[in-house]
């Protein structure tokens, strides 16, 4: 039999029948009956499970999953960043450090809103189905908790999607000024990083796709680069036309040097948001434009030539609806297309 407490403004629900003992903490009365009800029902019907002797904590499952999940994604490093970034003490509430099995929506739901007053909605999402695939595993291939405490949290609204193109002018002001010439030598950091952005431009690929090219992956004689994994954890073979080939052919060979870009990408984010500062100086639209913008220019680019499967197939969306993220062509360039 359940029993209910009033404590405070709220109402606790205590769950003991058989070896399963459950509680939870309710803003009414009602809403605690509904859930004790209902786990009763579960119990009844041999659905539900004991989870009284799990003693992981959060940061537990976290360190499970960096260990057991995330290594085959092609976002891992990014999951290693933000679960150190939940794990800080900080951060998260403070309940990163509460057993998993005892977690509920009510924290999450705190935690999300106090992270809104600092961050986009886009990226308090991220962060949410991260730790939902947390949360997932810990319920699904662990049976560490019941449920997923994420799935009754609800979703902030995300902003409009990023609309920035990159014009002609636009590429031609960041590559001179970050030292890139018609025809001279690439021997600089800030010169590679100049002919990265044109690469982007030209193919969509990402700035760590090509920033993390290998010579043995460049088949120019075949007139495509090989992409072992890229972000959604697939790899795919991104075309080249006659422009990306004589770009990639710019790129000098070093003995003993297996990447075409001997460059790390944190280098490569420091110098463009550094000159990307000097430039908008004198030219302030300058200051709102990112390396990653060249992905949505590419792509509208690519649209004109390439049917929605193929385009698809090289930018490396699963999706085809995704690749209206990346698509933005204006009605006046549609119309000039109608003639």
């Amino acid at each position: 039999m359940a029993s209910y407490r009033k404590r405070g403004s709220t109402w606790r629900a205590e769950v003991a029948k058989g070896d399963i003992r459950e509680s939870g903490t309710f803003d009414t009365k009602a809403e605690a009956v509904a859930w004790a009800t209902k786990l009763e029902a579960e119990i009844d019907a041999g659905r539900r499970r004991s989870y009284s002797k799990v003693q992981k904590t959060l940061a537990d499952t976290m360190d499970e999953y960096l260990d057991k999940v995330s290594p085959g994604m092609g976002k891992h490093d990014w999951n290693v960043t933000r679960i150190a970034f939940f794990k800080e003490p900080e951060q998260m509430g403070g309940f990163v450090g509460d057993l998993v099995r005892n977690i509920k929506p009510e924290q999450i739901t705190r935690w999300r809103d106090k992270r809104l007053k600092v961050v986009k909605s886009s990226t308090v999402n991220r962060d949410l189905n991260l730790l939902s695939a947390i949360f997932e595993a810990a319920h699904k291939d662990w049976k560490w908790i019941h449920s997923n405490p994420v799935h009754e949290v609800k979703r902030p609204k995300d902003p409009p999607s990023r609309r920035r193109r990159v014009p002609d002018e636009d590429a031609r002001l960041m590559t001179t000024a970050l030292g890139l010439t018609d025809d001279g030598p690439v021997k600089t950091t800030q010169q590679y990083t100049a002919l990265a952005f044109l690469i982007a431009i030209e193919t969509a690929m990402r700035q760590g796709e090509i920033v993390g090219t290998m010579r043995s992956n460049l088949h120019l004689s075949q007139r495509y680069v090989h992409i072992p994994k890229s972000k959604n954890g697939d790899a795919r073979d991104v075309p080249l036309s006659s422009k990306a080939m004589a770009l990639f052919e710019r790129l000098p060979e070093i003995e003993g040097e297996p990447r075409c870009f001997p460059i790390a990408q944190a280098s490569v984010d420091a110098l463009w948001r550094k000159v990307r500062t000097k430039v908008a100086k004198e030219k302030p639209h300058i200051a709102d434009l990112n390396f990653h913008d060249s992905r949505h220019e590419a792509t509208t680019r690519l649209s004109r030539k390439l049917n929605v499967l193929a385009l698809a197939r090289m930018i490396g969306h699963r999706d085809i609806q995704s690749l209206m993220i990346y698509y933005d062509e204006t009605a006046a360039e549609l119309a000039a297309r109608l003639d």
